[in-house]
């Protein structure tokens, strides 16, 4: 990517890489040390054409186990993965002079 001259990366992660919550001590250490890691890089192969971006999917993601897990939640509840696709490609191909690095996804029906 560097000898091209253009590319992407882009790393998701959770609504961890922002804020700890109590009982994620554990996690969110890890998940916001993987933000920071990618916006260090995006600092560094930025400039070099490659366009580094960080999803944060804030979100449970509408999949037959957690359905199973929720199974009284709305599906305004969830997120689609297409829709996490769809965003993600959008931010992959986004034009240079705008190049987003934090990008959150949620379903319109999240409290947050």
């Amino acid at each position: 990517m560097i000898e091209a001259g253009k590319g992407v990366v882009i790393a998701s992660g959770n609504t961890s890489a922002l804020r700890g919550k109590a009982n994620f001590a554990g996690f969110a250490p890890t998940k916001a040390a993987q933000r920071v890691l990618a916006e260090a890089i995006a600092r560094e192969l930025g400039p070099k054409g490659i366009h580094v971006a960080y999803v944060v999917i804030d979100a449970v993601i509408d999949l037959a186990w957690t359905r199973k897990m929720r199974p009284d939640a709305p599906d305004e509840y969830f997120i689609k993965p297409a829709a996490i696709a769809d965003e993600i490609w959008h931010v992959a191909h986004q034009e240079r002079s705008a190049w987003s690095f934090n990008v959150e996804v949620r379903p319109f029906g999240e409290t947050w």
